[in-house]
């Protein structure tokens, strides 16, 4: 099972951005626990990040065929990124999104996700441990 995480913009500067909203682990960390739980339960996973949305298209488009699962956290590209959102329907990965805090209790900008609908799920407000349920529900659904 391959598995392809996305992590938008600004997500390069966590454990110093907003720490009492997003908590103080780094990229590197909570891509180290995600390669961790892959390895645990025998995904095959490949962890991009990019402040890009060309980037982050891009590299939906080389999974294509590729990859079954993409979890993924557009950032701030949830709110408004069309061009992500038919990237992810054109490649036909079962999706999951994924938000280290809880979007539906933020401003109002942040409460429409163009992604959610496409998704298979949406896990939000667990911090770090988002993307570690999405890896669970990954193995358990195969």
């Amino acid at each position: 099972m391959r598995v392809l995480v996305i992590h938008g913009p600004n997500l390069n500067l966590l454990g110093r951005r907003e720490p009492e909203i997003y908590g103080h682990l780094t990229l590197e960390d909570i891509n180290s626990m995600i390669e961790e739980k892959a390895a645990e339960h025998s995904l095959e996973v490949e962890i991009f990040q990019s402040n890009h949305e060309g980037a982050i298209v891009e590299k939906l488009h080389e999974h294509y065929g590729r990859s079954d699962y993409l979890v993924i956290n557009p950032a701030a590209f949830t709110h408004y990124s069309i061009a992500i959102r038919d990237a992810v329907l054109a490649v036909g990965l079962k999706t999951i999104e994924v938000h280290l805090s809880n979007i539906h209790s933020r401003e109002d900008f942040r409460k429409k996700s163009v992604i959610a609908d496409i998704a298979v799920g949406q896990i939000c407000g667990l911090g770090y441990r988002g993307y570690l349920m999405a890896l669970d529900y990954i193995k358990e659904a195969e």
